[in-house]
């Protein structure tokens, strides 16, 4: 099953770091996608720009909005995510803990879904498969 696990920080916190601190955080990254992807767990993933490279857009009614800057004013930052794949939940946090980051901020695991044509469940809820109405009786 895929997991997204999405990786917080306090961007203020971040700032304060050497470039010796940040390039060795960088590198404990890097070879933390090296050991989940020679293990078959990482997917893909990215780093993010820092939120004052952020535009976030709302269409209400019909009308685009667009607004500088994240979603909401938060302690954390989202900074990164590692789609992983993982048998269970309990597994990708076991994988989520080795995330450097995760010493900084937090880590959010969440499970992905695969969009479908019809039959999702409404607020994405995929715990259970949706059946279809045939008509038939049981």
């Amino acid at each position: 099953m895929k997991y997204l696990a999405l990786v917080y920080y306090d961007e203020k916190l971040m700032e304060q770091k050497s470039q010796q601190e940040w390039d060795a955080l960088n590198r404990e990254c890097i070879a933390c996608v090296e050991g989940l992807s020679k293990d078959g767990h990482y997917i893909t993933g990215s780093p993010l720009l820092p939120t004052s490279a952020a535009t976030t857009v709302r269409v209400r009614d019909n009308r685009v909005t667009v607004t500088d800057g994240p979603f909401a004013e938060t302690k954390e930052q989202l900074a990164g995510f590692y789609m992983l794949e993982a048998r269970d939940l309990n597994e990708a946090i076991a994988l989520a803990g080795k995330i450097p980051p995760a010493r900084y901020g937090s880590v959010e695991v969440r499970p992905a879904r695969e969009l479908v044509e019809t039959g999702n469940q409404a607020g994405g809820n995929a715990a259970e498969p949706v059946e279809e109405e045939t008509g038939e009786a049981p």
